[in-house]
Formats: structure tokens, C-alpha cells, sequence
């Protein structure tokens, strides 16, 4: 059989001195291999499992339910969300009625870059969209993560350095293994015919897209929101309001 991985997290109720050990001590018994450990927040403990035999998973579920000191929270097969709270011992703050929605603060840029490395590795069509004020991090945190997945990345269309309107790729960017990386802003308001073209091109390609400012490129294009697949928003502070009125105010269209 394949050796699979599975996430287990619970709470510790009483954290007792061999507690973290008894538990070790049974999954070794059941011959699971623990991956990765980490406390996950407050008195949480999650862990990375690996065993060949999913009959010794459900085993290990029934005997921890007897264990008094401790509630077993989730026990299955390891989500992106579960290995990065593993990872880096916090949890990615996840709207509770738009499950597609994660919310970042700069000070979880680390966090921010880990989750976007890992989506970026993924093969196929995927779009991404990135909320953000201007200058909180958006576009290195997009760089930094298509470094993490070893991916090239292109810009479509950007205000970073300068204002970027692209109307062709060259050959060695005309590729789906590269992030491309477009101002939802910029490639609307700011677009002539030959830039939507390509961008058009771009969107109908089995590539890694992500899409800054994505309402303002839902409301003046033909995309809607059924076409992301996350939506990420990322603030200085928690209470920050993402307004784009203050920054979309003097653009003006060619």
C-alpha cells in the first residue's frame, strides 16, 4: 500500500508533563510516522502523519477519544490550510461564509508567501485574486512566492516600477509553468484594445494568474468572480478597510 499523509490537531485541556510522549508512544505502536509537529495557537497541537494502513488512522481516532486530557479536532486527509498552520504554528484566517476568501496581515507576510508558494506549484488553470491598499506588500509577496515554487513570473500589467501595459509576450513568457501577475486596475481602466487581447489569451490559458485589485477587474470586465479560485486580502493592521476610491479616483482610461 502507499504511504499517505494525514493531519491530526487537538486540544490539550490539561497539558500534563509525558502527555506529547504517550501519544508519540501509540502512534509508534501503530507503526504512524510523525512528520511534522507544532503547536497551532493557543493549547492546539497539530501534526503531519504518515502510515500505509488507513485502518491504523481510525484506530488511532477511537483510542485518543479515551484519552482525557485531550479532544481530537480533526483527523484526515492534510489540507494546504492544515500543513501551512503546522508549518508555521498559526492558522490562516479564513472568511467563514466565503470559503475561498484568506485574510493575511503584513505582519504574516512569511505565512502570506509559504501559501501562495504552494499554490503556485500547483499545475493548471488557477486564478488568484490579491486585495490589498497600495504599498502593503502585494506584488513582492506574488514575487516572492513564485520564487518559493520555483516558477517564473511576467508581468502583464503593473504599477511597480513603472506603469506596465503589455500588448505581447516574447517566446520564453508565453508559457502556463509562469505566474502571471496583472493589475485589475491597470489592464481595465487603463487598457487599449491590443493589452485585452492579450490578456484574454492569458485568461483562457492552464496557467497560474494573479489578479491585484480583482473587484475593480470584475466590475469592469466581462470576468466574474466565479472564475477565482482564492481570493487573498492583505492589510497592514486587521481594521484596515480596503477602499479602492482613494487610489482609483485619478486614473484615467486612454
Amino acid at each position: 500500500m502507499d504511504v499517505k499523509e494525514w493531519y491530526m490537531e487537538y486540544k490539550i485541556h490539561k497539558n500534563r508533563p509525558g502527555l506529547l510522549g504517550d501519544i508519540a508512544s501509540l502512534m509508534g505502536m501503530l507503526d504512524i510516522n510523525i512528520v511534522t509537529i507544532n503547536g497551532v495557537e493557543d493549547r492546539t497541537r497539530g501534526m503531519l502523519l504518515q502510515t500505509n494502513d488507513e485502518e491504523k488512522i481510525d484506530l488511532l481516532g477511537k483510542m485518543l477519544k479515551k484519552v482525557d486530557n485531550i479532544t481530537v479536532n480533526a483527523l484526515r486527509t492534510p489540507k494546504l490550510v492544515d500543513i501551512l498552520a503546522v508549518r508555521h504554528g498559526r492558522y490562516i484566517e479564513r472568511d467563514s461564509d466565503d470559503r475561498k476568501t484568506f485574510r493575511f496581515t503584513r505582519d504574516e507576510l512569511g505565512l502570506l508567501v509559504d501559501f501562495l508558494g504552494e499554490i503556485f506549484k500547483r499545475e493548471g488553470n488557477q486564478v488568484v485574486g490579491l486585495r490589498g491598499m497600495p504599498r502593503v506588500g502585494k506584488t513582492e509577496s506574488i514575487i516572492a512566492g513564485s520564487v518559493c515554487a520555483n516558477k517564473r513570473w511576467t508581468f502583464v500589467s503593473s504599477t511597480l516600477l513603472r506603469q506596465t501595459v503589455r500588448s505581447q509576450l516574447s517566446e520564453d513568457e508565453n508559457s502556463v509553468n509562469n505566474v502571471f501577475i496583472i493589475d485589475g486596475i491597470v489592464s481595465t481602466i487603463r487598457s487599449n484594445e491590443k493589452h485585452f487581447t492579450l490578456l484574454q489569451e492569458i485568461m483562457a490559458m492552464p496557467s497560474t494568474k494573479v489578479i491585484e485589485h480583482p473587484d475593480i477587474f470584475i466590475r469592469e470586465s466581462e470576468y466574474t468572480y466565479n472564475h477565482f479560485d482564492y481570493i487573498i486580502e492583505l492589510r497592514h493592521n486587521p481594521d484596515e478597510e480596503i477602499n479602492y476610491d482613494s487610489f482609483t479616483a485619478n486614473i484615467e482610461p486612454f
